[in-house]
């Protein structure tokens, strides 16, 4: 597509988080440290889930997906925010932004669904755990999994579609540190009240529904268990507490961003640096990393390695 045919604008400028130098070198370290722990911590429990037989389950499987969806959502944005921390010049061209703008939404799109079966997976372990293996077989979990991919790209590609076609004509100072539909949307060179509407319908109410959907299913498994025994109900409680942070810090920030009209307000960068930078590292800390049979894993997958090692100095 060329951009020409319909907007006299060939790129975007990014205003970023600060024009302070001292502020963007600080920035550029703390994010640094950010993106690195994030990349480590869940290409790790991709490497863990995988490598060992033991974690060859459905929970085991949809935790492995979320690390790997959080590693590729924090490097959609990260990479390129902290060049441009330490560049004068942060300009992104009009197609590569649109193209920053489908893989957000798409990778976005799947964590919201896969979080959404994850819970549905939670529910049917606690409320009928003779049936689980049987109800979350293999074929039901590739499916419900290939279902959150198709729901992903039909998101994205209707942000994509509702935006391409936008004159833009100047300004071309995207108020943000990475393409996102609020900021482009302003710079549009026609009256977007419609759009605006559209836009908060498919982005907002969509996941302020599936986020109310994810409230209600682990507050139906709060009281279920009060019929379990106390260790089944403590164990239960301290998965679906883990779930349930990590379900809240995802969606409260979305819903904030796009469950509104598409004004600036001063929280704004803060909201988006947490859920795209913040949010993506926390996973392996709250979700998985406290888990017995992961830390279990990681330490034979750490005894393999350094057996390895040794069979090769010998």
């Amino acid at each position: 597509m060329n951009p020409a045919n319909s907007s006299q604008v060939t790129g975007f400028v990014f205003l970023g988080l600060s024009q302070i130098w001292e502020l963007r070198l600080l920035f550029f370290v703390l994010f640094s440290v950010i993106y690195l722990m994030t990349v480590t911590g869940n290409l790790l429990i991709v490497a863990i889930v995988t490598s060992d037989p033991r974690l060859h389950t459905t929970m085991y499987f949809l935790l492995g997906n979320l690390s790997f969806l959080d590693f590729c959502y924090s490097s959609i944005t990260a990479p390129r925010m902290l060049v441009d921390l330490l560049s004068g010049n942060p300009v992104i061209s009009f197609g590569g932004c649109l193209t920053q703008l489908f893989f957000f939404h798409f990778i976005g799109g799947i964590k919201i669904f896969l979080l959404t079966v994850m819970a549905y997976d939670r529910y049917v372990a606690i409320s009928q755990p003779l049936r689980y293996m049987l109800i979350m077989n293999r074929t039901v979990c590739g499916s419900l999994m290939a279902a959150s991919w198709v729901g992903g790209f039909i998101h994205s590609i209707v942000q994509i579609g509702l935006t391409v076609h936008l004159p833009f004509c100047g300004p071309d100072k995207l108020d943000n540190f990475y393409c996102d539909v609020p900021q482009l949307i302003k710079l549009a060179c026609t009256d977007t009240f419609a759009l605006e509407l559209l836009m908060v319908s498919n982005n907002g109410l969509v996941t302020l529904m599936c986020f109310l959907v994810l409230l209600g299913s682990y507050t139906a498994l709060l009281l279920m268990l009060r019929s379990h025994s106390w260790e089944a109900r403590s164990k239960a409680l301290s998965t679906c507490a883990s779930h349930l942070a990590v379900v809240t810090i995802i969606f409260v920030p979305c819903i904030y961003i796009y469950a509104r009209p598409f004004r600036t307000f001063p929280m704004d960068k803060a909201v988006s640096v947490l859920y795209t930078m913040v949010t993506p590292m926390l996973n392996p800390a709250i979700y998985t990393l406290r888990n017995k049979d992961v830390i279990m894993a990681m330490k034979r997958l750490w005894r393999r390695q350094k057996d390895a090692l040794g069979t090769l100095e010998h």
